[in-house]
This record gives C-alpha cells, structure tokens and sequence, in this order.
C-alpha cells in the first residue's frame, strides 16, 4: 500500500473482530513509527502496550471507575474550556454521525453512556495502547507526538490493520499508570485501539466530512 492509499484510508474505527494481532506486527509499526520527527531529536515517545489478561484486568477497572462516577484526572487540558465556532459546530456534527450509525436517539442518556463506556474497552480491540511522555517537557513535544502518531496510524493502516486513537484513554490516568507502573512524573496524552476492523458493524459506516483546501490554505505568491 502506497503513503496516499494509507493516508487516505486510515479512519477511526470503533468495532473489531476478534481477531489476534502479534506482536511481531506491533513491533513492526512501532520500528517505522519511530522514525517520526522531533526537535532536536528529543524523541519523547514512550508506549505501553496492553493485551491479553492485562487488558482485560485494565479495562475492568476503568469501565468500573466511569460508571461509578470516580472522578476523572487528565495530565493536560485536551479541549478548550469554551467551544467557539466553527469547532463547536463540527464537534456536534460528529457526535451526531456516531450516534446515529448506532441508533442512539437524541435523550437517550443510556444508550450514549454505553456507547461511551466502550471507549474503556478500547471497542473490542485486542490491542490497547497509551502514550506518554516525561513531564518536563514543553508544548513542542506535543507536537513532535502527534507526528508520531499519525506514523504509527498509517504503518497500521498498511499492515491491514485498523486504529482510534482515543483521548478518553487518558480521562483516568492515575488508575492507567498505577495498573501500568508507568511514572509518576510523566504526561499521559492519549490511548489507541489497534486490531481488525469489523467492516460489517454499523459504527464504521461513517466518515467526517474534511475541509475543502479554499477553506484553510492561502496562498502568498
């Protein structure tokens, strides 16, 4: 698969099929992955990889902290504290296409706390993995990280397989990295699911409408 095809087939998937991924292929993604950029080539990347039993032990106790309302800790501010326009326009366009490709209706509070309880699963994914870093470092790592990840999501992709990257796998990081024995002293970013898409599920029907290059790109000749 060449970059383009990759780049453009990478999605957010959230339905798996219970299928094993090796570990010699996430081996394989992360060995390309690691070739992302950085400045002064600080490389803050540092990856738990979660199967198996650990997974499931993991995510019993985090789908147990969110339905009992254990309060969330994040080590960063991931959104804005005020939705202005346009963001808050796309941010309810994109909740409503999940929801529907689900038939969850509006005011169903139930059915959206399920399907916001399978974050902490990582959907199905046999894979769960979280991302971290040493919390001395600044904003520019954040965005050497997210080159990072989008290598890793597109190494996936064109291994076969599928990913979602998922901030809420960072909504209890205190439990994540007690489980994990990861630092104290270090910023967990995100989550991602990795395994094989399920092409029949409903939920991996949609995709999200993308800017047109006149709405974001101007040119200075």
């Amino acid at each position: 698969m060449i970059v383009q095809e990759a780049l453009l087939k990478r999605k957010s998937v959230r339905a798996y099929l219970d299928k094993e991924v090796s570990k010699e292929q996430i081996q394989s993604i992360l060995e390309l992955a690691k070739h992302a950029p950085s400045g002064v080539n600080t490389q803050p990347w540092k990856v738990a990889v979660v199967m198996g039993k650990e997974k499931k032990a993991l995510e019993e106790k985090l789908l147990y902290a969110f339905y009992h309302d254990t309060p969330t800790k994040r080590d960063y501010q991931y959104y804005p504290l005020e939705w202005k326009s346009p963001y808050a326009t796309r941010r309810a366009a994109c909740g409503l296409q999940l929801y529907q490709a689900v038939g969850v209706k509006k005011g169903d509070k139930e059915a959206r706390l399920k399907q916001w309880a399978e974050n902490f699963r990582a959907f199905g994914a046999p894979v769960m993995l979280f991302f971290y870093m040493d919390d001395s470092l600044q904003a520019g790592s954040f965005l050497d990280y997210g080159m990072f990840l989008q290598s890793f999501m597109i190494a996936a992709t064109a291994e076969g397989l599928a990913t979602c990257a998922q901030g809420a796998l960072a909504e209890y990081s205190d439990i994540i990295k007690e489980h994990l024995s990861i630092p104290k002293e270090t910023i967990l970013l995100c989550g991602m699911a990795l395994g094989y898409e399920d092409e029949d599920a409903s939920i991996n029907q949609y995709r999200t409408p993308r800017l047109t290059l006149e709405e974001f790109v101007t040119f200075h000749e």
